[in-house]
């Protein structure tokens, strides 16, 4: 080595090692800052802990106790009374039909705003609107509905007097019949929260090479639209199945005649003076409901990664 590599080889590896220490800052500013990214998460996981894990757990517990602390599975084996089965068959089909309908409906309006751009006024309006009633429940919703179409509402009195029939007539609205039409009335703009994402993700492409091979627009939503859709669909309708499942205050507010769903019947166990002693059945109904509203959950969010592959 000559004298001036010897000089030279020291600074070039001065240089480097500079070099090569300067990603390292950086990388290691990260790392700090990444070690305290978990506290962004701690308000969500106390939330999640108060109003999920915890009462979970209790219901659980109380399920799996009697009224003086010991084991027994006799709160379980109350949920095979015909009175109680009755009780979960109620919330299924009051739920399902629910559902159903709010799917139906609300996919006709994604469908009606199908080719309107997204800052369009229309467009703008509704999913305004549908973000607002799709929360709009409990003891609003129920007096809303006394108002209208109850014994002595607007519009009961007005179709009365206008043509002599009434629509209140028998009492239906206080019923289990009654909640179906309040049930309705938010699900149909949750199923237009939750649909028009992936309405509206279907490519022009698709239509554009089904016109190209001669296909028409029937052939199109039978053949693509449709199909690429269903998951998606479906992941919206177990989406309003769990929603109206676990739905308690417009019921609470609306029903008089007992407690002909689970979460009133959860209520009734709490509450009722006929059933004292038996208030650690609330906590087995609560464990029944929980289960079912869990597989229906998981069940959707099994579609809906099945439905997010061809969204990506």
């Amino acid at each position: 080595m000559t004298s001036l590599e010897a000089t030279i080889a020291p600074a070039t590896g001065l240089a480097d090692a500079a070099a090569g220490s300067e990603p390292l800052a950086p990388a290691r500013r990260r790392a700090a800052r990444g070690s305290w990214a978990w506290l962004g998460l701690t308000p969500f996981a106390v939330y999640v802990l108060v109003f999920l894990a915890l009462p979970t757990v209790l219901a659980i517990g109380s399920g799996l106790f009697d009224s003086d602390g010991a084991f027994t599975f006799d709160n379980l084996a109350a949920l095979g009374d015909p009175v109680i089965l009755q009780t979960f068959w109620n919330s299924t089909w009051l739920s399902l039909l629910t559902a159903v309908i709010g799917a139906v409906l609300g996919a006709l309006v994604c469908y009606a705003m199908l080719g309107l751009n997204e800052t369009s006024g229309v467009r703008t309006t509704v999913d305004a609107a549908s973000g607002v009633l799709a929360q709009f429940g409990g003891v609003m919703l129920a007096f809303a509905f006394i108002a209208t179409i109850g014994t002595q509402g607007v519009i009961t009195q007005f179709v009365l007097g206008a043509t002599g029939i009434n629509l209140a007539e028998g009492g239906w609205l206080y019923a289990l019949p009654g909640l179906i039409l309040p049930y309705v009335y938010f699900q149909v703009p949750l199923m237009v929260i939750t649909f028009m994402p992936a309405l509206s993700a279907l490519k022009p492409q698709w239509a554009e090479a089904n016109l190209t091979l001669g296909g028409t627009r029937l052939s199109f939503w039978t053949t693509i639209g449709i199909p690429v859709l269903a998951p998606s669909f479906l992941a919206s309708l177990l989406l309003l199945f769990a929603n109206a499942f676990s739905s308690y205050a417009t019921a609470a507010a609306l029903a008089s005649q007992g407690s002909q769903i689970v979460p009133l019947g959860i209520r009734t166990a709490l509450t009722s003076e006929t059933v004292l002693g038996r208030e650690n059945l609330a906590g087995a109904l609560a464990l029944g409901m929980i289960v079912i509203v869990g597989i229906v959950m998981w069940a959707y969010s099994v579609v809906q990664s099945r439905a997010a592959r061809w969204q990506a």
